[in-house]
C-alpha cells in the first residue's frame, strides 16, 4: 500500500497542466474577488472582513478544486484503460486504493492552499495570529479530504463519459452553497439550514470560526466526518465488489 501512495503523489504531482490550474487559479480568483478590498473593508452589513473571508473561502475552493475534479475523471480513466482492474488482481484492499488517491490528492491540495494565505498575507496585509495561520492551514488541508474521497466514489461510480460533468455539477453546487463565492447569509433562511448538513459548509466554517479567534464548531466536525466515512467506506465497497467479480 505505501508504495501505491507513493507513487500516486509522484504521479499527480508530474502533472504539470493539472497542478498549474489547481495551484495558481484559486489565489488568481481570491485577488479577483477582493479587488478593491484593503484588509478594512467589510462585507456589506456584516462585521467580517471581505479579504479574511474570501481568504478562507479561496483556501477551500482551492482544495476541492485540486481533490474533486482531479480523482473523478482520473480513476474513471484508469478503469476505462484497465489499470484499476490490474490493482484488483493483487492483494491491495480497498482502504489501501482509497488511502492512495486520497493522499494523492491531498499532496496537491496542500500547496494550493499555502499559496492564496501567502498572497493574501503580501498583496491584501493579511495578519493574525501564528496558531490561526496553523490552524486555517491545517483545517483546510484536512478537511479536503472529504472531497478526494467523494472525488474517489464519483470515478468510480461514473464512467469516462460522465465522471467530469457529475463531478462539475458537484462541484459548482457544493462551492456555491458552501459561501465560497459569495456570503452564506445572502441565502435564503431554509436554504442555509440545508447548505450547513452538505459538506462545503461545515468545511468552510472550520477555518471561518479560527480566523475568529474561535475552535471549530464540533457540529462541523462531525457532519465532515461522517461524509468522510460515507463517501470512503463507498468507494472502498465498490473497489471490493469489482474484487470479487475478477
Amino acid at each position: 500500500m505505501r508504495t501505491l501512495i507513493r507513487l500516486e503523489i509522484v504521479r499527480a504531482l508530474r502533472n504539470r497542466k493539472f497542478m498549474f490550474f489547481s495551484v495558481i487559479y484559486p489565489p488568481v480568483l481570491f485577488l479577483l474577488l477582493t479587488a478593491g478590498a484593503d484588509s478594512h473593508s467589510k462585507l456589506s452589513g456584516t462585521d467580517v472582513s471581505v479579504v479574511m473571508y474570501y481568504m478562507v473561502a479561496m483556501c477551500a475552493f482551492g482544495a476541492m478544486t485540486a481533490v474533486l475534479m482531479g480523482n473523478a475523471e482520473m480513476i474513471a480513466r484508469e478503469r476505462d484503460k484497465g489499470w484499476v482492474r490490474q490493482l484488483r488482481l493483487t492483494a491491495l484492499p480497498g482502504r489501501g486504493y482509497v488511502t492512495a488517491k486520497i493522499a494523492s490528492a491531498a499532496a496537491i491540495s496542500l500547496p494550493s492552499i499555502v499559496l492564496v494565505m501567502v498572497v493574501a498575507a503580501a498583496l491584501k496585509e493579511v495578519r493574525m495570529d501564528a496558531w490561526q495561520w496553523g490552524g486555517i492551514l491545517l483545517s483546510s488541508w484536512a478537511g479536503s479530504f472529504v472531497f478526494a474521497a467523494l472525488g474517489v466514489a464519483i470515478g468510480y461510480l461514473a464512467t469516462v463519459d460522465t465522471a467530469r460533468l457529475i463531478a462539475m455539477f458537484c462541484y459548482f453546487v457544493l462551492a456555491m452553497l458552501g459561501g465560497l463565492w459569495m456570503p452564506f447569509t445572502v441565502f435564503p433562511a431554509w436554504l442555509q439550514h440545508i447548505a450547513e448538513y452538505l459538506p462545503a459548509r461545515p468545511y468552510a466554517a472550520l477555518g471561518q470560526a479560527i480566523e475568529f479567534g474561535d475552535a471549530p464548531h464540533l457540529k462541523d466536525i462531525a457532519v465532515l466526518a461522517v461524509y468522510l466515512v460515507v463517501f470512503a467506506g463507498g468507494a472502498a465497497w465498490m473497489y471490493r465488489k469489482d474484487t470479487a467479480k475478477a
